[in-house]
């Protein structure tokens, strides 16, 4: 599975971006997406996920600012990003799951100026 992730890019905060993931093969979807972001000097975190079947969950930071859906049709999972905070700044990473095996796309930097 190869992950082509874009939408990245510079923001001033209160601004709004949409990344975009594509990934490669048949599996999508059958697998579970998600988000991660890793900021300079910290770990990468969790942002949002779909699973394989059931609802979206998001980390506490970015609930109601930020929104993930999939199109299976595409093999694409997208991130809106609202009201953007400087903290937002991150390289954003998408990632497929399928039977316990990650596969991460090459990240996207989100930059939001205050």
């Amino acid at each position: 599975v190869q992950l082509q992730a874009s939408g990245g890019g510079l923001v001033q905060a209160g601004g709004s971006l949409r990344l975009s993931c594509a990934a490669s093969g048949s599996i999508f979807s059958i697998a579970a997406v998600g988000w991660y972001r890793q900021a300079p000097g910290k770990q990468r975190e969790l942002v949002a996920r779909i699973p394989r079947r059931g609802s979206a969950n998001y980390a506490d930071y970015v609930k109601g600012r930020f929104t993930i859906s999939r199109d299976n049709a595409k093999n694409t999972v997208y991130l809106q990003l609202n009201s953007l905070e400087p903290e937002d700044t991150a390289v954003y990473y998408c990632n497929v799951q399928l039977f316990s095996t990650d596969y991460w796309g090459q990240g996207t930097q989100v930059t939001v100026s205050s």
